[in-house]
């Protein structure tokens, strides 16, 4: 297990049903660097080591994390199992595999049974699930939570400033191309 953040306990669990996973999560890992919040790496395979991975799950809480992101490929059992054994909110990453492009993962995921919910991101949308992982923390309150919904919001005016300066730059390459904002 790595943790990421110095000697600050995480936060953030980011787990994988395997290391050949890890490509695709990473970008969760580097989404919360960018925030500065402690998070933890393992892998945790619900079908090769499901005992280990029900007590991950279940003790999660109790060592301080307060949100899980979860990535598997194929069947993608990993989120909704741990789902099913934490009370913690818990973000399902499809992870695409050579086969069905993260279709079969993604389906498994997003259908989940009444009572046992997993907010689904897209195939291979892990920064998507660590950008949801920090609005998620930022919604709490304290200062931890004001520290990251300021740095939310100047991440959006950023994401506005680059959208524009696209916008512009293809207006100046169309003759008399005139869109919206100009």
């Amino acid at each position: 297990m790595s943790i990421a953040g110095s000697a600050t306990r995480p936060v953030v669990g980011v787990v994988m049903g395997s290391d050949s996973d890890w490509p695709v999560m990473e970008e969760a890992a580097k989404a919360l660097a960018e925030f500065g919040i402690a998070h933890e790496v393992d892998v945790v395979s619900a079908h090769r080591m499901p005992h280990e991975m029900v007590a991950w799950g279940s003790s999660a809480a109790e060592r301080g994390l307060r949100v899980v992101i979860a990535g598997a490929g194929g069947a993608a059992h990993l989120p909704g199992m741990l789902a099913s054994v934490t009370p913690l909110p818990v973000i399902g990453v499809p992870v695409p595999l050579r086969h069905l492009d993260g279709m079969d993962s993604l389906l498994s995921i997003v259908q989940m049974p009444a009572g046992v919910p997993v907010a689904t991101v897209s195939v291979a949308g892990a920064r998507n699930a660590g950008l949801l992982a920090v609005r998620i923390l930022a919604a709490g309150e304290g200062e931890e939570a004001a520290r990251l919904r300021e740095r939310m919001v100047a991440f959006q005016g950023e994401l506005r400033d680059g959208a524009h300066a696209k916008g512009e730059k293809l207006r100046g390459r169309l003759r008399g191309g005139v869109g919206f904002g100009a």
